[in-house]
């Protein structure tokens, strides 16, 4: 077929021509081994993205403006410390190593989890802030948004329930 450029690859020619048969040949077992790749590529790409974590705060919270992504990250950078009626923000977060907490901080924030604990470890070792308070599950992440005002952290779908009202994102 091809020249070959390492030892037991094959390289497809470059102008596919019929064989007897009439058949144009591929590159041998290789496209259907790519195809194969390109699907579970595809899928699991597909998966991972169908996860969602949502923004929630207290019930009771004002939540029928969208809040945008500027004001999510000056809030959980822990910047912007009081709600617009002048109640102090309490922010509640999963561990950086948290599948939820990784999601949140690159779907909702589009940063890496590493990111967001500079800037906590910044604030903290500047002595200007302090960092969130951070709780071991989501169990106990939506226990503490419910019975906390001025609370704000997030959630999975799963996790969701009437005690925690989403914020809507813009």
């Amino acid at each position: 077929m091809g020249k070959s450029i390492l030892k037991g690859l094959e390289v497809c020619p470059p102008v596919m021509k019929q064989n007897k048969s009439g058949q144009i040949p591929c590159c041998g077992g290789n496209f259907f081994a790519i195809c194969i790749c390109c699907l579970v590529l595809f899928f699991s790409n597909y998966t991972a993205q169908a996860e969602e974590v949502f923004v929630t705060v207290k019930r009771g919270m004002p939540t029928t403006v969208p809040t945008s992504r500027y004001v999510l990250s000056a809030i959980f950078g822990m910047r912007l410390t009081t709600w617009p009626d002048g109640s102090a923000i309490r922010v509640f977060v999963l561990p950086d190593d948290n599948h939820t907490h990784s999601l949140f901080c690159k779907q909702i924030l589009q940063i890496f989890p590493h990111q967001l604990r500079t800037a906590w470890d910044r604030l903290v070792y500047s002595g200007t802030g302090q960092a969130p308070e951070v709780l071991g599950s989501e169990l106990e992440l939506r226990t503490r948004i419910a019975n906390t005002p001025g609370a704000i952290g997030y959630l999975t779908k799963e996790n969701l329930d009437e005690s925690v009202a989403i914020l809507p994102v813009k």
